[in-house]
């Protein structure tokens, strides 16, 4: 017996009511409920890092020989830090955090996230890239921010359409929901890249230099705005980026990495810095400090392998590690 093609209007009434694609013979899962992730003070009284790296080396093979990535990094994240891997193109930065994201296994080491190695991608770490064209052109920038919803099958059609509208309107972009890509500028694209990460709600978001493409007034737009939610939101934050201005804008903590290979030649809390520092002489003279960490070998570091270091401890008498108001720098202990 021969079955004709099944009809659109079956189909739609199937994903309709499951929230997502039919997926003949696989029950329905059900939707997680919207709950805000925790905010950075109430997740850092807990005290144990969500993201864990240790000694993490990344090769490149090919069939003549192996290329080293990075060399034994190791830091550890907790909920609510805005953390930035800093360093020289081809330092390994993004490769790390592709490995991160599960995409790219260590050759040594390990990464752990919530006591759970990590061994593949998940919903639990989102990333945005730098390229623009990350959003199907087909779909409306709404239909693009619930899509990996209804695909993780993390929400309703209802939900996922109800939380891409919360997260355009945070981003400014509620005007613009059913507005096709091709008819947004770059900025508008990547804010809609970030609202879809946000709205999976993830344990980690990922950036891997999303504000390099664009014009300097636009970037620090973006960044202006990428604090704002994370005001708002309290979301733990990876970025990479190669620009020590944005490194101290963006970031509470740097793990400042070395020319290729990478290797983590020093961490630095930097809490007091933010889009109002720029200009000030503290400011100014911390970057000059980091770029010369970046490209001259610190005094008394060892020829060999980057050791990882522990969580920087908050200043004596300040307000605590979310308001620490100098810098430490480990491993070499540099004050700044």
């Amino acid at each position: 017996m021969r079955f004709g093609p099944i009809p659109r209007a079956l189909l739609e009434r199937v994903e309709e009511e499951t929230g997502g694609p039919a997926l003949w013979g696989q029950a329905p899962a059900a939707a997680e409920p919207a709950a805000p992730p925790p905010r950075p003070a109430a997740a850092a009284a807990a005290g144990q890092p969500l993201l864990r790296v240790e000694g993490v080396s990344i090769d490149y093979r090919t069939r003549e020989r192996a290329v080293r990535a990075t060399h034994r990094v190791g830091f550890d994240v907790h909920e609510g830090d805005r953390f930035v891997l800093l360093g020289a193109s081809g330092c390994g930065k993004s490769t790390l955090l592709k490995s991160i994201a599960g995409f790219i296994a260590p050759s040594e080491g390990r990464i752990v996230l919530g006591g759970v190695p990590v061994a593949r991608p998940g919903p639990d770490r989102v990333v945005v890239f730098q390229e623009f064209d990350q959003l199907p052109p087909w779909k409306t920038v709404r239909e693009n921010v619930a899509f990996p919803l209804l695909a993780a099958r993390r929400a309703t059609r209802a939900q996922a359409d109800e939380r891409a509208r919360l997260y355009l309107d945070k981003v400014g972009l509620s005007k613009f929901a059913d507005a096709y890509p091709h008819q947004l500028s770059g900025g508008m694209k990547q804010r809609v890249a970030i609202a879809r990460a946000l709205a999976m709600q993830p344990r980690v978001l990922l950036m891997d230099e999303p504000f390099a493409a664009l014009d300097a007034l636009t970037r620090r737009r973006m960044q202006e705005e990428l604090l704002g939610l994370w005001e708002a939101f309290g979301f733990t934050l990876i970025f990479v980026t190669h620009s020590i201005e944005e490194a101290l804008v963006v970031g509470n903590r740097i793990a400042i990495l070395s020319p290729h290979p990478g290797r983590l030649r020093a961490e630095i809390n930097c809490h007091q810095f933010g889009l109002h520092s720029l200009g000030s002489s503290e400011f100014q003279a911390t970057a000059q400090r980091i770029h010369r960490l970046l490209f001259d070998e610190p005094a008394g570091a060892s020829p060999g392998p980057a050791r990882v270091p522990e969580r920087p401890a908050a200043v004596p008498g300040a307000p605590g590690a979310f308001g620490a108001r100098s810098a430490d720098v480990l491993p070499f202990r540099i004050a700044l």
